[in-house]
């Protein structure tokens, strides 16, 4: 059975959401930044820490983690920061 979203891997980085790792102060170099991106298609991309194995075993009842899917943590202050450009629903 098809997922009812995909994503796709052809859709190009459109523009950040908040600022930049190294302007909130959560970053000292641009080599390993998170990051809050809306791709062209409308669509998301979080870079962040992989937290996946650490956080495995205490999930939340009903949440899991798929075989191609990680868990990625940013800050805060980045998410908060982004907040003004994220539109309503």
């Amino acid at each position: 059975m098809p997922r009812p979203w995909e994503a796709d891997h052809d859709a190009q980085f459109h523009r950040r959401l908040g600022r930049t790792a190294a302007e909130l102060g959560d970053s000292r170099t641009t080599q390993d930044c998170p990051e809050i991106w809306q791709l062209d298609n409308g669509d998301i991309a979080v870079i962040g820490r992989d937290a996946t194995t650490a956080y495995a075993d205490r999930l939340p009842p009903g949440v899991r983690i798929g075989s191609d899917e990680r868990l990625v943590i940013i800050s805060g202050r980045m998410l908060s920061a982004a907040k003004p450009d994220i539109p309503d629903a």
